[in-house]
């Protein structure tokens, strides 16, 4: 049974196969959901996740359980066009999950409320050091090289244009021709470096704002006819 929280050298002991038990769990969720959210996400953000913990000392079982599985209500979100909070959906669904994988009472609240409390939007604050090095790890993913990959990604599944630098990108709509990489940058990505929860998360978010900046100003220089140079 995964029971009590564990702390050091304990934290670091996480068996392979129990984490094989979790991603298999999950794999349904994700392959249904897909895109910039599919099993290759939560697989980043449990290593980043893992990072972080061990460098501040968090709940390791915690933190990898809660990683795999922050995103298996995600697909119920996007079915119901955002009616559904994918974050409190999959505290509900890790449940069974977690009781069927001999997780403790202590251990599934600690995993539950760090998934709750993962999201961007969300109103659940994280409260525990794994629910903020989670939060951390989620949006340490949505930014940098890989955010911008996973924008672009998201914005060809929409159907979106490459760029659109010229727009007032708060009067575009989701969903839409002008739901490009550059619009998520403007009115979700600039703001994840603010939101951060702990200084490790904050110190590695500035580095990938500052990669996204660079980014897209090149974009905007070759796309509007200048050369890289200029």
């Amino acid at each position: 049974m995964v029971d009590e929280h564990t702390n050091g050298q304990h934290a670091l002991e996480i068996a392979p196969q129990l984490l094989d038990e979790l991603r298999q769990a999950a794999r349904p969720y994700a392959e249904e959901e897909g895109g910039p959210h599919g099993l290759d996400h939560s697989e980043r953000v449990l290593h980043t996740a893992l990072y972080l913990g061990r460098e501040l000392g968090a709940d390791l079982h915690v933190l990898a359980a809660a990683a795999i599985l922050h995103d298996i209500g995600r697909s119920e979100e996007s079915a119901s066009q955002g009616a559904v909070c994918h974050a409190q959906r999959g505290a509900e669904l890790a449940v069974p999950i977690l009781k069927r994988l001999g997780y403790g009472q202590q251990a599934i609240d600690a995993i539950c409320h760090a998934i709750v409390a993962h999201r961007f939007r969300g109103s659940m604050q994280p409260q525990t050091l794994e629910a903020r090095i989670l939060f951390d790890a989620d949006k340490l993913d949505s930014i940098g090289a890989v955010g911008i990959g996973r924008a672009f990604l998201f914005a060809g599944q929409v159907g979106a244009r490459l760029h659109n630098p010229e727009k007032d990108h708060s009067r575009t709509r989701p969903y839409s021709l002008e739901d490009t990489a550059y619009r998520e940058f403007q009115v979700k990505l600039s703001r994840v470096k603010d939101q951060m929860q702990t200084a490790l998360g904050r110190r590695l978010a500035q580095e990938r704002h500052a990669f996204m900046q660079v980014f897209f100003t090149q974009l905007t220089r070759e796309t509007s006819g200048f050369s890289a140079d200029k």
